[in-house]
């Protein structure tokens, strides 16, 4: 087992992982309004994602992986305004359960995570180029 081989392949999964979360928060964000188009229509569920452990079997690194992305189940806020194509015979209208701060505060976390798995890549290619100097 190459260690230095083993600290590409984790931070690799980590850069994975975290653009995985970057797409799933661009979709929150950008669905944020989305609301149904008929009258007491659903509208766009905020997606979650998970993260669990894998193991690499060919270097025996304790690698993360997405898991699963699924469905904030939590309720859907109401307003009211008769006026729109998707309010209800009370006039209220669902709209989406993504909370904007929430979600700027998973983006940062997710970019500061992709920039610190980037680091330890390169700290990993600095650590095997400071190897094959020494070998020379």
């Amino acid at each position: 087992m190459d260690p230095l081989k083993s600290i590409g392949a984790i931070a690799a999964s980590g850069l994975r992982a975290q653009g995985e979360r970057l797409k799933v928060v661009s979709e929150n964000v950008a669905n944020a309004d989305s609301t149904g188009s008929t009258p007491g229509a659903d509208p766009y569920r905020r997606k979650t994602i998970s993260f669990g452990e894998m193991v690499d079997d060919s270097t025996g690194a304790s690698m993360v992986d997405v898991t699963e992305v699924g469905r904030d189940t939590s309720d859907f806020v109401l307003k009211y305004d008769p006026a729109h194509p998707a309010a209800n015979a009370e006039g209220f209208v669902k709209l989406p359960n993504v909370n904007p701060i929430i979600e700027m505060s998973n983006m940062r976390e997710a970019a500061r995570s992709y920039e610190a798995n980037l680091n330890m890549l390169e700290t990993g290619r600095q650590m095997r180029r400071e190897m094959i100097d020494l070998l020379k």
